[in-house]
């Protein structure tokens, strides 16, 4: 066919900037000129069909564009490996890849980061030791793709920095740049700012930004707020990741009155429309608003023109760190896939967190479920590790442990979600053997492995062990004890009843006691009945926490427990005169997808009196074979209580109702899960045990610190709690 050179040139022209501006219409329209022929068939021109299609999102249109060109060359099927390895299906990638006539270095950069994306570390490495081994030539490409599939794994990124500083390729600012990202990803700060500082000239837009992000991860917000200010200073250009990489630095400080500052002069320079600046804004707020930080968060999202999945996903996981806005986590993720958004992996740890929070188990099976038909390669490690926590949190500890076995791959988070979980339920030798099996496989535990470890000690009452794994910390691990470290011990040492040494300990810590560990304390003391030491616990605390209801609920209770009416009374007046509240026992089941919501001696449910009935027969079975109400946890003085009320009381506590509804809602066999807001009271717990035992099931506790596992009259804390 004949044609003029202006017509092919105007078409190229046209077809470049469709591509550019993403503009599938237009693109759409010449493609379908191109192949009514008003143009010449060009090898050229349907890799740019290819190329607009793969980054408008349309893979299937860019496959038919592939395999409608009549003589691919090299170029064709980068684009077109490239589309399937950003559409998360690398395995297509890779097949495409081996279709190759005659690879060049692009090809193999592109697939190299396609596995980056993907966070298949071995299968990258291996095909970048092919490529040398073929004689390829590596460039700072490759080098940038290898180091961010390397992901954590700082042993291999040590080595790839020998490598480059060997072969000269220390000297692409991109090499360097993508070396500050993934040390500071694997937790080596002062790496990253060596390779900052040594880069001086080189240093680009992204080396900046990178550095200021890394400030921000390893909560040094202050330097990287000066390192933004000499950015400025030095005349490099500010753009919406800079921005977004001092609202990082502004969130680590956890300073409101600077990022609404901030906020305003974003506003003033027209980037608050901005999607990337507004997930910066959106997860500020989210950490850092307090009470009112959703509604602020609401607000912002509203004014992005054009949401994208990540502004999605900052939404959700500030819904969802949110416990009582769980529901709109899930809402959020629903709204996000009808206007066409896909979930991707952060999508789905964002939500499972959010379903862990509402303890459903059929909502958290259903978003496993879509997940599975999802076919999420791109780090689907951290898509399990959310799983396992989501059903642990649930109740459902073998599934936790199933998905934690199937994992083809594991890091120390998901054995630190597996171990928590196993603490949790009271499997503190699961959890012990756990641990040193994560140590067999050659990965280190960080602070975090450590609290849980010491959480499973402290729920079975392994004290030898809990102390010689605090002092492995630091002297194996080299890792220095926080607070949280301190407040498990304090635990331990306080459920085994050695109050002295909690509270010598407590004095001796290099830190500040917060309030997790004077609620330990102040527990503890109640177990064991230590007056004059729970004082001092619930004074502290009283300082701390001046509207908190814990430590006058507590207090008052010992007193009650001890005979001492009138100081009870007299807590209970200076709770009234500071108009400080204790939180009803709630609790709830969910039963056939419904949820059920009990309160203590409340008449709301609409199947109460059928409840109430169904209890008291369970209440003589239970009775008949051993069970005596403990009436002290009613908490009335004997003299003054009426006819029954002390069992009136404890026989309408919330976790009662709501394992009277379970049992006599559900089939014989099906596990009951019951979550309840606050600590279960010693004679729920005793009840709960009968009532396990004579209905023959498995009945599961929630409770605001740990499960309670029921089954056979016994419970899975061996009644150490």
């Amino acid at each position: 066919m004949n044609q003029t050179p202006w017509k092919f040139k105007s078409f190229r022209d046209l077809l470049l900037k469709s591509v550019a501006e993403r503009d599938l219409f237009t693109g759409k329209t010449l493609h379908g000129l191109y192949v009514k022929s008003i143009v010449a068939s060009s090898t050229y021109l349907s890799n740019h069909f290819v190329n607009l299609y793969s980054k408008c999102g349309c893979l299937s249109y860019a496959k038919a564009a592939f395999d409608s060109t009549e003589e691919p060359n090299v170029f064709s099927y980068n684009v077109i490996v490239k589309a399937y390895a950003k559409d998360s299906k690398i395995h297509i990638a890779r097949q495409l890849f081996d279709e190759i006539p005659q690879p060049d270095t692009v090809s193999y950069n592109t697939l190299i980061s396609g596995y980056a994306d993907a966070r298949e570390t071995v299968a990258a490495m291996v095909l970048f030791i092919r490529m040398r081994e073929l004689g390829f030539e590596v460039d700072g490409f490759t080098l940038s793709g290898l180091i961010a599939a390397c992901c954590d794994r700082v042993g291999l990124i040590k080595q790839l920095h020998c490598f480059a500083v060997s072969g000269g390729f220390d000297s692409y600012s991109s090499v360097n740049n993508a070396f500050v990202t993934y040390y500071s990803k694997g937790g080596l700060l002062k790496e990253a700012v060596s390779v900052f500082y040594g880069m001086d000239e080189i240093r680009d837009e992204v080396s900046w930004n990178s550095m200021i992000v890394a400030y921000g991860q390893h909560k040094e917000g202050a330097k990287a707020l000066a390192l933004y200010k000499e950015m400025i200073f030095k005349g490099f250009k500010i753009d919406m990741f800079t921005l977004a990489s001092v609202l990082n630095a502004l969130t680590s400080l956890d300073y409101l009155i600077g990022g609404r500052q901030f906020h305003c002069k974003l506003i003033k320079a027209g980037f608050h429309q901005n999607s990337h600046v507004g997930s910066g804004l959106i997860d500020f707020y989210s950490k850092c608003g307090g009470r009112h930080g959703m509604s602020e968060c609401e607000k912002v999202f509203q004014e992005i023109l054009s949401p994208d999945l990540v502004l999605w996903n900052t939404m959700i996981s500030g819904y969802s760190m949110n416990e009582e806005l769980s529901e709109e986590a899930v809402k959020s993720f629903i709204q996000m896939q009808r206007i066409g958004h896909r979930p991707d992996d952060c999508s789905f740890v964002c939500v499972t967190s959010a379903c862990s929070n509402l303890s459903s188990p059929s909502q958290g099976k259903q978003i496993h479920g879509l997940a599975i038909k999802s076919h999420i390669p791109s780090n689907r490690i951290s898509v399990n590790n959310a799983l396992i926590s989501l059903y642990y949190k649930n109740g459902n500890l073998q599934d936790a442990r199933r998905v934690f076995d199937r994992m083809p791959e594991r890091n120390v988070v998901s054995y630190n979600c597996m171990i928590k979980g196993y603490a949790q339920h009271g499997h503190g030798t699961e959890a012990l053997h756990l641990y040193q099996q994560m140590l067999n496989s050659g990965i280190a535990p960080n602070n975090i492995t450590f609290v849980a470890v010491l959480s499973a000690c402290a729920h079975c009452g392994k004290v030898d062990e809990g102390q010689k794994y605090f002092n492995t910390m630091k002297e194996i691990f080299k890792i220095e004890p926080e607070v949280e470290h301190y407040s498990c011990m304090i635990d331990l040492l306080g459920r085994a009843g050695k109050l002295e040494e909690a509270e010598r300990f407590i004095d001796a810590m290099p830190y500040k006691p917060g309030s997790v560990a004077w609620a330990a304390l102040l527990g503890a003391c109640r177990k064991h009945k230590n007056m004059a030491l729970a004082e001092r616990a619930a004074n502290e605390l009283m300082v701390m926490q001046p509207l908190a209801a814990t430590p006058y609920v507590m207090l008052a209770n010992m007193y009650a427990d001890a005979g001492k009416w009138e100081e009870m009374a007299s807590v209970r007046k200076s709770m009234r005169g500071k108009r400080i509240r204790k939180k009803p026992g709630c609790s709830w089941i969910e039963v056939k997808k419904k949820k059920h919501v009990f309160v203590a001696e409340d008449w709301s449910h609409p199947m109460i009196r059928e409840v109430n009935d169904y209890l008291e027969e369970m209440m003589k079975k239970m009775k008949k074979v051993g069970y005596v109400m403990d009436k002290k946890w009613a908490m009335v003085k004997e003299d003054g209580a009426g006819e029954g009320e002390e069992e009136m009381r404890l026989g309408h506590h919330s976790e009662k109702l709501a394992v009277a509804f379970g049992l006599m809602s559900t089939r014989d066999g099906e596990e009951l899960v019951v979550v309840k807001n606050l600590r279960i009271c010693g004679d729920c717990h005793n009840a709960i045990k009968f009532m396990s035992a004579v209905a023959g099931r498995e009945i599961i506790v929630r409770d605001n610190l740990r499960f309670h596992c029921f089954k056979d009259g016994k419970c899975s804390c061996g009644d150490y709690w």
